[in-house]
């Protein structure tokens, strides 16, 4: 089981309301929640394997290069030698260094890789995986990891983590008409204003899907601008190909990385915590008791 860990802790931060706080008055919503959500994952799922997928990067300085609008509504401060600085609510960025402690008390792998997103952290270890996986995520364009042959699931919260989509190629073929790889061909087409994606002006959700089903894939459907016998629309034609140096950098964009070097890590589901003594403090310091004692409970069952 991957977590795309912030999807989830800002899942836990908005669902959890502030008023739970630490003995010092410190909002601590988004750390209990977050505990309360590995909890029922492990009780609901029993993964052997775990991993807590970190954004070392939240917007990689070479996707930027190739789309500059890529995530840059969400800067809060541009730095000119490391990440820049995401916009998130004040009462949240506090408490992202305790979950750090927390999970690092436990003994769950946290896993990140420098000038990488936990997308591509998840796309390197979906792929490396010999057996199933499970990507739990709020975000969609971990869709295209979604693999039946393989066993690739993506367990997209819809409250909580207690109601799970569970997206597997049936359910995207329905929803969306494509398979987990061609994902990524209908969301750069159809453009993502969340992440600053334009898109190609005029293909929305369902245009995309069509024009994916006639000519096969993002290839498909750049050959048919240049074949006058394809059945494109003339206003289709025209903005796919003004938008031809964009639909050229896009799909690297969009795709998760799969070759991300990362650290050694020992992914196994603790049964007892790595640093007792840690957890305690930081439990009685942030007020973890209830949540903690929940997961722990879990953990040793």
């Amino acid at each position: 089981m991957l977590l795309d860990t912030a999807s989830l802790y800002f899942r836990a931060y908005f669902g959890v309301p502030d008023s739970v706080r630490a003995p010092d008055g410190s909002p601590v919503n988004a750390v209990r929640g977050l505990l309360d959500f590995i909890t029922r994952l492990v009780i609901d799922h029993r993964p052997d394997d775990l991993v807590a997928c970190w954004d070392n990067d939240w917007r990689p300085h070479w996707r930027v290069e190739l789309i500059p609008s890529y995530k840059a509504h969400r800067v809060a401060v541009e730095t000119e030698t490391g990440p820049d600085a995401e916009e998130i609510p004040d009462t949240l960025s506090p408490q992202v260094p305790v979950i750090i402690d927390v999970l690092d008390a436990l003994g769950i792998a946290r896993v990140g890789a420098d000038g990488y997103e936990a997308d591509d952290i998840i796309g390197t270890l979906t792929g490396r995986a010999t057996g199933p996986v499970d990507i739990v995520t709020g975000d969609r364009d971990l869709f295209q990891l979604v693999d039946d042959a393989r066993g690739r699931r993506v367990l997209y919260p819809l409250k909580g983590v207690g109601t799970l989509q569970v997206t597997d190629e049936a359910w995207l073929r329905e929803k969306y008409g494509v398979d987990g790889p061609g994902y990524v061909d209908l969301a750069l087409l159809r453009g993502d204003p969340s992440d600053g994606l334009p898109g190609v002006p005029g293909i929305g959700e369902k245009t995309a899907a069509k024009l994916l089903d006639t000519f096969g894939d993002l290839a498909g459907i750049m050959a048919a601008v240049d074949d006058p016998r394809a059945k494109l629309t003339p206003s289709q034609r025209k903005r796919l190909d003004e938008a031809r140096d964009y639909v050229a950098v896009a799909p690297k964009v969009v795709r998760v990385a799969s070759d991300v070097l990362l650290p050694d890590f020992d992914p196994a589901l603790p049964s007892e915590p790595r640093d007792p003594a840690t957890l305690d403090e930081l439990a009685a310091r942030w007020g973890l008791g209830g949540a903690l004692r929940r997961l722990l409970s879990t953990l040793q069952g």
